[in-house]
């Protein structure tokens, strides 16, 4: 976790960045009270696949039918956060690492509300998912690689992006020309097997699954 977030710097003037002379500010209203009065545990759900995986699909699925259990959830998806928070930074390897940076900072937010925050973003480098893992305590953020082949992917270009990078009007397209990192240890790996593929709601049922026997989905 950060320093200025378990303690370290409490009552300290500090510097973080290019930020200088800055406090934290402490309330006596913690994570816990927040869990206890939401009955679940604030997380990070972070969903990593090539465009076109179902993502933003899953994701959907997932956050309905935790509603559904009465459960408190928050999509940050990464087109949306693009819209606004993000609208200021290209598709440029830097850019999309500030992306990824500035979206775990969010989703540590929401996290630390005891919210269950559903992270639906491309996300490609490892060093950049790890990062935003480490923001986090032990335990509170589950990688979810949606493991769909390329060609699968492309055949179904939703948007219709694939074309366009193939035909060289988009440069640095993840999966065409730039690289994209499967996760090395992440905690649940949704996949694609020919013809044999589940559904959204089959494959949210297996993240609840993961979330109930980890204890998130009560205070």
């Amino acid at each position: 976790m950060n320093s200025t977030m378990n303690g370290n710097n409490f009552g300290q003037i500090s510097n973080v960045g290019k930020s200088t002379n800055i406090l934290w500010h402490d309330c006596p209203i913690q994570k816990h009270d927040r869990q206890q009065l939401l009955q679940q545990k604030g997380c990070v759900i972070w969903l990593t696949g090539l465009s076109g995986s179902g993502k933003s699909t899953i994701a959907c699925a997932l956050s309905r039918s935790l509603h559904s259990r009465g459960k408190l959830t928050y999509i940050l998806d990464g087109d949306n956060i693009r819209h606004g928070l993000n609208r200021d930074l290209s598709f440029r390897a830097e850019d999309r690492s500030e992306n990824m940076r500035r979206i775990g900072e969010v989703a540590k937010l929401f996290a630390d509300a005891g919210v269950i925050c559903i992270v639906s973003l491309i996300s490609p480098y490892q060093k950049d998912r790890d990062a935003c893992r480490a923001l986090l305590p032990e335990g509170d953020f589950v990688e979810v690689f949606i493991d769909v082949p390329l060609q699968v992917c492309e055949a179904r270009d939703p948007k219709g992006l694939y074309k366009l990078a193939r035909a060289g009007t988009i440069k640095g397209f993840t999966g065409v020309d730039d690289p994209y990192e499967p996760p090395c240890n992440c905690e649940i790996i949704l996949q694609h097997k020919g013809s044999d593929c589940m559904s959204p709601s089959d494959m949210a049922e297996i993240v609840i699954s993961y979330l109930e026997e980890k204890g998130h989905l009560r205070a």
